[in-house]
């Protein structure tokens, strides 16, 4: 999986948020905000990465049991997939 072309992140504040430019702008009009872990997860995804890649630097990163990293994963995938800037 990898974030599509187009969609940014960037801190703004104490607060993370995902901006469509060029193309992406036209079918994608607003941003979404992401809390840190919801960012570090993002930057990986922008190189390409897949769930248990994620499950594996979520367990890395923070002081979280396998079953909690591995559920936020997916949900994160998931409302990924819902903004349709995964692919």
């Amino acid at each position: 999986m990898k974030i599509k072309e187009n969609y940014i992140l960037r801190q703004v504040a104490d607060s993370f948020v995902v901006v469509p430019v060029g193309a992406a702008a036209i079918d994608f009009n607003g941003m979404i905000n992401l809390n840190e872990t919801g960012a570090f997860l993002f930057q990986i995804l922008q190189n390409g990465a897949s769930k248990e890649d994620l499950v594996k630097a979520l367990l890395k990163e923070y002081r979280v049991d396998a079953v909690t990293a591995e559920q936020d994963a997916e949900h994160f995938i998931n409302k990924l997939k819902d903004a349709k800037i995964i692919e």
